[in-house]
């Protein structure tokens, strides 16, 4: 028997082997490490985004806008980009020029802009992950991985989940997702790392609605 033959004979042996091509395939794997408090799951995500060198932030509802308003200010920005679904009232402290997002907008003009705002599809506690899916409030993707300085407002608790499993169960696979750790990094053979080179080189997360208001952490923090 040559070797074609045996693969051959292998494949039409595990073909006979099934069974119901539209059985439903079992998802027995594990969905989160442990029971967690929904505090606790968001002082997971908190710790995590810091690891990866984000700035987190913590306010409530009412206190969005000024901290929004006080993060561009420090950042020193004159533009911010905004996605056409951002809620309006978010900016309303913000004395920076708002630059709605356009898909006539070049990577010249984006990367001439000082800052962006978004909100998010989902927030991952257990690996610090936020997600993006080209939502009314997040914009194109584009206008997220050009200016230098993202701002992303996560809704506590109802966007932050436990673990990758049950994001997924969240997103949908045919929308533009964009996974990020931590701002924009790289690093060379010498581990030299770069920050900056295919993203934003800071990102600042605010967890709005929930935690303790007018905290923030940094990587030093943790």
């Amino acid at each position: 028997m040559s070797s074609r033959e045996r693969i051959l004979g292998r494949v039409r042996r595990a073909l006979a082997e099934v069974r119901d091509e539209d059985a439903p395939v079992e998802r027995a794997y594990l969905r989160e490490h442990g029971a967690r408090s929904v505090a606790e799951t968001v002082d997971l995500l908190a710790e995590n985004l810091a690891d990866y060198r984000a700035v987190v932030h913590r306010c409530t509802t009412d206190e969005l806008a000024a901290t929004l308003g006080r993060l561009v200010g420090e950042r020193g920005s004159t533009t911010v980009v905004v996605p056409t679904g951002l809620p309006p009232e978010w900016l309303t402290a913000t004395g920076a020029e708002q630059v709605a997002d356009s898909a006539e907008s070049t990577p010249h003009e984006l990367d001439r802009v000082g800052s962006v705002v978004t909100g998010c599809a989902v927030a991952i506690a257990e690996t610090g992950t936020i997600v993006l899916d080209g939502g009314p409030d997040q914009g194109r993707r584009r206008i997220t991985l050009i200016p230098d300085h993202h701002i992303c407002v996560v809704r506590v608790p109802e966007q932050v989940v436990s673990s990758v499993p049950q994001a997924l169960e969240r997103l949908d696979p045919a929308r533009p997702l964009t996974w990020i750790s931590g701002p924009s990094a790289t690093s060379d053979i010498e581990l030299d790392r770069v920050e900056g080179v295919h993203g934003p080189r800071t990102l600042e997360v605010v967890l709005v609605g929930g935690g303790r208001p007018g905290a923030e952490v940094n990587a030093g923090d943790s």
